[in-house]
């Protein structure tokens, strides 16, 4: 058995209960990583924000458990290829990014922490980065193994890329357009 025999029967069993950085700041994971018992272990990991994506049903058992030591974003998000995704991803974006501006770290987890949570973090990383829905989805699945978004939310992050594209095209046309007078007027 070798190392990578190793690290994949780890992500067999242990790791997918756990939370893992997909990026400098970012964890991705289960709720397991945000229930009472694990306090400590967000409170090492220096997180400060945390988004919990759970539907109704599951508000019994999965909810904010540190309302007073963490910021929370809470989305009603069901695991079914039918549910609309894409409506949450400008959401998460800002709270995300408020949450880095601010210096903090953020988790986002659903249940599992395999289709909903992970899909949230892809749409994140191909927006942050400007990469496409292949790039993002393999960093994140590098760094937690087990991501298996459903097969309609890969459909609606594939959709995602060119309406992210296009906002941010549109968002450099204004600030191009906002700079290029002054830039005149100083040049005269």
């Amino acid at each position: 058995m070798n190392y990578e025999d190793d690290y994949f029967e780890d992500w067999s069993y242990s790791m997918r209960r756990e939370m893992q950085e997909i990026v400098p700041g970012l964890f991705l994971g289960p709720y397991a990583a945000a229930m009472k018992n694990k306090y400590e272990t967000l409170k090492k990991h220096g997180i400060t924000h945390i988004v919990c994506i759970r539907q109704d049903v599951e508000a019994r058992f999965i909810r904010p458990n540190f309302l007073q030591h963490f910021v929370y974003l809470l989305l009603n998000i069901a695991d079914k290829p039918t549910e609309n995704i894409i409506q949450h991803f400008k959401k998460v974006k800002d709270f995300l990014d408020d949450c880095f501006r601010q210096g903090g770290r953020a988790l986002v987890h659903g249940n599992a922490g395999i289709s909903r949570s992970a899909a949230m973090v892809i749409a994140f990383i191909m927006e942050r980065y400007s990469l496409s829905y292949r790039q993002a989805s393999s960093h994140v699945q590098l760094r937690r193994f087990c991501i298996n978004p459903n097969e309609g939310f890969v459909r609606q992050l594939m959709e995602f890329e060119p309406i992210y594209r296009a906002r941010m095209s549109q968002m450099n046309g204004q600030r191009s357009a906002e700079i290029g007078p002054l830039k005149r007027k100083y040049e005269d």
